[in-house]
């Protein structure tokens, strides 16, 4: 595929983080949209977009220059290509500061917390899909070995190095089984907000959703480096996707309940 978008001169624009650069734009736009339609001021649900953005990147860069401080330390310049690492653990611990960061911002400034989540659950599904594109084209979080007839086969010597893809040889291309999954439930979400359904259930469906899709994707991706857990039962994604479904099952559970003890 394509690891590099633009290399003109000294000038490299990986396809990862361009793409994924653009999911977060236009997760931006939806969130701003969907506030206005959900009653929800916009510019301080834009606000706590960035400012969860802003804390999950420094999060990640934080643990990557830890857990490869040995080199850091005798190639800082090395710190310039972080935007060209792409790994599930990366991606969990940006999600964790990030929406930790999130809730303390929309407690700070009593924003609607149930509201709030419903009106950023289809952007982040959106925002994911697109970064699963850019996966795609610069071959991280490959696919299984397979012979069906859309099969992806990477030569770029450079997704081998950055992402240790293997080269020459015909793999799902499970970025694309994924980013359909997510985009699928980012439209899903749009409109179950514009049911006017009760506040909260969007962001936990959203959560249950996520998980399904990670799991079942996580089928065909290749296991290497992410984990193995219950004697290889489940890997780290997988894992974390069972957390996902639990959170939003229990999160429509406890919405529910409090909603029938306030009317009841």
């Amino acid at each position: 595929m394509h690891p590099i978008l633009v290399h003109i001169g000294a000038l490299v624009i990986p396809s990862y983080g361009a793409v994924s650069a653009l999911g977060v734009l236009l997760g931006l736009l939806l969130a701003a949209r969907l506030a206005r339609l959900a009653g929800v001021d916009a510019d301080q649900v834009w606000n706590l977009y960035i400012v969860s953005l802003f804390a999950a990147l420094v999060g990640t860069r934080l643990l990557l220059a830890a857990a490869n401080w040995s080199i850091v330390r005798v190639y800082p310049q090395w710190l310039l290509g972080l935007a060209m690492i792409h790994h599930p653990l990366v991606t969990a611990v940006g999600a964790a500061v990030g929406g930790m960061v999130g809730l303390a911002y929309a407690r700070a400034h009593k924003l609607p917390l149930r509201a709030t989540a419903d009106v950023l659950a289809a952007p982040l599904a959106l925002a994911l899909a697109i970064e699963e594109a850019g996966s795609l084209l610069a071959g991280s979080g490959y696919g299984t070995e397979t012979h069906v007839r859309w099969a992806v086969i990477y030569t770029d010597p450079l997704t081998a190095l950055w992402s240790g893809t293997p080269l020459g040889i015909p793999l799902h291309p499970v970025q694309a089984y994924a980013a359909v999954a997510l985009l699928t439930l980012a439209l899903f979400l749009c409109f179950w907000l514009r049911q006017k359904q009760r506040e909260g259930d969007v962001a936990g469906l959203g959560l249950l959703g996520a998980g399904i899709a990670v799991f079942v994707t996580e089928l065909w991706r290749d296991p290497a480096g992410r984990g193995r857990l219950l004697g290889g039962a489940l890997d780290g994604p997988q894992a974390a996707a069972v957390a996902l479904v639990l959170a939003g099952g229990l999160v429509l559970l406890e919405w529910k309940r409090r909603d029938e003890a306030r009317h009841g």
